[in-house]
């Protein structure tokens, strides 16, 4: 299981490999959410070539931290913008960003941010250490084979089963997971091995290829936006939580964003019967965007 460094702890990702894949998206979940909930999207995005990678936030799945305190936009965002680092590093290309809820109130704070500044390219990539519970550490830059890269994937513990949401099949007593068997009836690759640590340059800025927003909250459209960054977003007419008259008038001001309204759909898209939908339209947008 992959962990990387924050300044607020060690934080869990998942990544669904794919052998040179047309594109990579990385996720941040809403509050209470974590990365064993999107076993399905990254199916759905798998015939496409779209590598999914999906953090868990501080306090949430194996993540340390407050399940109660997840921190501050700008803490946040700290922490998306390390694993875009690593996403960057492993296959030399700016990955996109999508974030659901708080995520895509983070996902627009990377985004502000990273237009302020050099993205990381193939020529600045951080310096990445990876150690193994063994200890034992072995120092790669960004010019490391994929072979040297950490291995991804795995299975957490029955503590975090209480957490699963609605796309997930969760036995009474077992882990929630996306364990090998599983991730074949899903055809989903899942990368396994020993648990490692990931370290990324603190410094690291983290540069996208594009924007990907699901029920974005009201404070997520108080960011303003570079203009020449292409953004999908996706928005459920009846989410009562984040309601679209106000993403709609955002998008309004901003020509760069596509705007895609679902009928009968609420707040969390992408474990609603339109579910396959969103993602096949958020496939097609970012593999139009990749080339």
């Amino acid at each position: 299981m992959p962990y990387f460094d924050s300044d607020r702890g060690r934080l869990h990702y998942r990544r669904w490999s794919l052998e040179r894949p047309a594109a990579t998206l990385v996720l941040l979940p809403g509050t209470g959410q974590h990365s064993g909930h999107y076993h399905r999207f990254a199916a759905a995005l798998r015939p496409a070539r779209i590598e999914l990678w999906t953090l868990d936030t501080s306090g949430q799945g194996l993540s340390e931290g407050d399940p109660d305190a997840p921190g501050t936009l700008p803490e946040l965002a700290a922490d998306a913008r390390l694993l875009l680092a690593l996403a960057h590093a492993e296959h030399g290309s700016a990955p996109f960003l999508m974030g659901h809820s708080l995520g895509a109130a983070t996902a627009l704070t990377v985004a502000a941010e990273a237009h302020l500044g050099p993205a990381v390219g193939p020529d600045a990539r951080p310096d990445i250490a990876v150690a193994t519970e063994a200890g034992r550490d072995t120092a790669m830059t960004g010019g490391a084979s994929p072979s040297a890269a950490p291995a991804a994937g795995g299975t957490p513990n029955p503590t975090v089963a209480s957490g699963a949401g609605p796309d997930m099949a969760v036995d009474s007593g077992t882990s929630l997971s996306v364990a090998p068997d599983s991730a074949a009836s899903s055809n989903v690759a899942v990368d396994s091995g020993a648990s490692r640590d990931v370290g990324v340059a603190a410094g690291a800025s983290a540069g996208i290829a594009g924007l990907v927003l699901c029920g974005t909250p009201r404070r997520g459209t108080e960011i303003t936006l570079s203009p020449g960054l292409a953004v999908l977003a996706v928005h459920g007419v009846d989410d009562r939580r984040a309601p679209i008259d106000v993403i709609r008038l955002w998008t309004a001001r901003h020509g760069s964003v596509d705007l895609r309204e679902y009928a009968d759909a609420g707040h969390d898209l992408l474990h609603e019967p339109v579910q396959q939908r969103v993602a096949a339209d958020i496939a097609q947008w970012v593999l139009t965007c990749a080339r």
